[in-house]
C-alpha cells in the first residue's frame, strides 16, 4: 500500500481528510473532511452536475431519515444484508465473502449463506486475527435503525434513491414534468458495514450523487445518437466466467444492437461517464472498465447492472459508479405498499440509474494524480483546492508584505476562496503549495516594487513567468480555465 499510504500521510498532515472523533481514537468507517478535502469534493460534485444536468433534470434534497414502511416496500429490510461470521475465540466479526475472496481469490457475491458457509468450512478458513475456528455464517442487515419520538421505527437511508421514488409524484406534478425526465440528489447515505477498510473505499457514512431517469420503455426519447460510436472498456460476463480480466472495447452502438445494454438511457449514462472521467477528471482510460455484473450478482430490482470500476494502485479494481436499469420495480412496489397511484402518462415509468460514490471518486482522483516521486498532487487545474497561492518573497520587508496583501485582496475579489495567502521561507511555501496541488504560486518580490510585476510559478514544471499586476487576473483565468 505504498502509494495510498503516502496519500494518507499527506491527508492527515494537511487535514485533508481524517478519522472522525480522532482525539477519542476514531470510529471505524467514518471520516471528516477538512477545508482542502471539502473543496476538492465540492468541485467534483459541481463538475458532475455541470456535465450531467440537462434541462429536464430536477434536483432535490431529501431527509436522511425515512420511516420503516419505505424500506419494507423497497426490500431493504429483507434483502439489504451481508454475510458475516464470528470468531469462536476472539469474538471478532468479519464479512464472510471478503474472507473467501482474500484467501481463495474467488468471488462469491450472489451465493447463498449456506454456500458461503460451506466454502469456509471446506477450505478451513480461520480467523485472520487469531487463527481460530469461525462460527456459522449469518445474515446481517446493513441498515442503521433509529427510534423517532417515543416509539416510531425509522432508519438512516442506505441510498439516496428512495427519497426520489417516494417524491416522484410530487415532483412530477409540482414541476409540470414530462417523460423522460430525471430527479437527482447529492447527500449522505449510511450502511452499517461489518469491517470498514481500505481508507475511503468502504465507509459507514458516505456521499452519493444519484440520478434517476424516468422514461417510457416503449419510447425512451433518449439523445443517444451522439454517443453511439463511443468505445467503452467492457469486462464481459463471458470473461468473468472464465476468470479472465480481458477488456473488450465495444462501441455503444454494438452494446445496444446486441442487447448487452437493454436501455438507451443506461447506455447514454455509461457513455457520458466514460467521457467525464477521462476528459474532466483526466483519468487514464486504461484504469477504467465497465464490469457487466453477473446475473447472480445483479440486484433483485435491476434488469442489468454495469459497475464503472477504477484501478487503485494498492487496492486493485473498485467500483466507483453503479449503473442499474431498475425497470418499473421501485415505483411499482411503492404503489403497492402506499396505495398511492404513481402512474403518469398512463404508465408506470421505468428508471435508469447512475449512482456515483463521491468519496471513492475523490480517492480515485487523489490516486490518479499523486506524483509519488515528488509527493505532490498534480490535479487538473479546475479541481485543485485553490487555483492560486500568493506569497511575499520575504516576510521581514514591510513594503513587500503590504504589496503581497494588496495582490491577495485583489485576487480574492475575483476568485474568492480559490486563492490563499501565506508567509515564510519561500522554498517551503512552494513545497507546501505543490503538496496539496495548487497549480499557480504568485510571488511578490523586490522587482514588484519597481515595475508592478509579479512571478507566476507553475506547480508541475516549476517554471516561472513574469506578469504585470494589471494583467494578472486575465492571465490566471487563461491558464486555469484552458487547462
Amino acid at each position: 500500500m505504498e502509494k495510498i499510504s503516502e496519500i494518507q500521510k499527506i491527508c492527515l498532515r494537511r487535514a485533508i481528510v481524517f478519522p472522525t472523533a480522532e482525539i477519542y481514537g476514531g470510529i471505524s468507517g467514518f471520516f471528516d473532511y477538512g477545508e482542502i478535502g471539502k473543496k476538492i469534493k465540492d468541485k467534483i460534485i459541481a463538475e458532475l452536475k455541470k456535465f450531467f444536468k440537462e434541462e429536464n433534470f430536477i434536483e432535490i434534497e431529501g431527509s436522511i431519515i425515512l420511516p420503516k414502511e419505505v424500506f419494507k416496500a423497497s426490500g431493504h429490510l429483507d434483502s439489504f444484508v451481508d454475510p458475516i461470521v464470528k470468531c469462536k475465540n476472539c469474538n471478532s466479526y468479519f464479512r464472510a465473502d471478503h474472507l473467501i475472496e482474500e484467501k481463495l481469490k474467488i468471488k462469491v457475491e450472489g451465493k447463498s449463506i449456506e454456500e458461503i458457509d460451506r466454502i469456509i468450512k471446506e477450505n478451513k478458513i480461520k480467523c485472520p486475527n487469531c487463527n481460530s475456528e469461525l462460527e456459522n455464517v449469518k445474515e446481517f442487515n446493513l441498515m442503521f435503525k433509529l427510534t423517532v419520538g417515543a416509539e416510531n421505527e425509522a432508519y438512516l437511508r442506505p441510498e439516496t434513491a428512495q427519497n426520489i421514488f417516494i417524491d416522484f409524484k410530487r415532483i412530477y406534478f409540482g414541476y409540470g414534468a414530462k417523460l423522460p425526465f430525471a430527479i437527482m440528489q447529492v447527500g449522505y447515505s449510511f450502511r452499517n458495514e461489518i469491517s470498514p477498510r481500505q481508507f475511503l473505499i468502504r465507509l459507514r457514512a458516505f456521499t452519493q450523487f444519484e440520478i434517476e431517469m424516468f422514461f417510457d420503455p416503449k419510447n425512451e426519447n433518449c439523445p443517444i445518437e451522439k454517443y453511439l460510436d463511443v468505445e467503452l472498456p467492457i469486462l464481459t460476463r463471458e470473461a468473468q466466467r472464465k476468470n479472465s480480466e480481458e477488456i473488450k472495447w465495444i462501441k455503444v452502438r454494438e452494446l445496444l444492437e446486441n442487447k448487452i445494454i437493454k436501455s438507451k438511457w443506461q447506455a447514454y449514462f455509461l457513455a457520458k461517464e466514460f467521457i467525464f472521467f477521462t476528459q474532466v477528471l483526466k483519468i487514464d482510460k486504461n484504469k477504467l472498465r465497465f464490469r457487466h455484473v453477473l446475473e447472480e450478482e445483479t440486484p433483485f430490482y435491476s434488469a442489468g447492472n454495469f459497475d464503472l470500476e477504477y484501478y487503485f494502485d494498492d487496492f486493485g479494481w473498485k467500483e466507483i459508479v453503479g449503473n442499474a436499469y431498475r425497470t418499473d420495480y421501485d415505483l411499482k412496489v411503492h404503489m403497492q405498499h402506499s396505495k398511492e397511484d404513481l402512474k403518469v402518462e398512463n404508465i408506470i415509468a421505468h428508471v435508469a440509474e447512475p449512482s456515483f460514490g463521491i468519496d471513492r471518486i475523490f480517492l480515485a482522483l487523489l490516486n490518479e494524480h499523486f506524483k509519488i516521486d515528488r509527493k505532490y498532487f498534480a490535479f487538473p487545474y479546475k479541481l485543485a483546492p485553490y487555483y492560486v497561492a500568493v506569497f511575499p518573497l520575504v516576510s521581514n520587508k514591510e513594503e513587500i508584505v503590504k504589496k503581497a496583501r494588496e495582490v491577495y485582496e485583489m485576487l480574492r475579489k475575483e476568485f474568492f476562496d480559490d486563492v490563499i495567502y501565506d508567509e515564510g521561507f519561500i522554498g517551503k511555501l512552494y513545497a507546501k503549495a505543490d503538496e496539496i496541488g495548487i497549480p499557480l504560486c504568485i510571488t511578490i518580490d523586490y522587482q514588484t516594487l519597481n515595475d508592478n510585476s509579479v512571478t507566476i510559478r507553475f506547480r508541475d514544471t516549476k517554471e516561472q513567468i513574469r506578469v504585470s499586476i494589471s494583467e494578472l487576473i486575465n492571465k490566471i483565468k487563461e491558464i486555469i480555465f484552458s487547462n
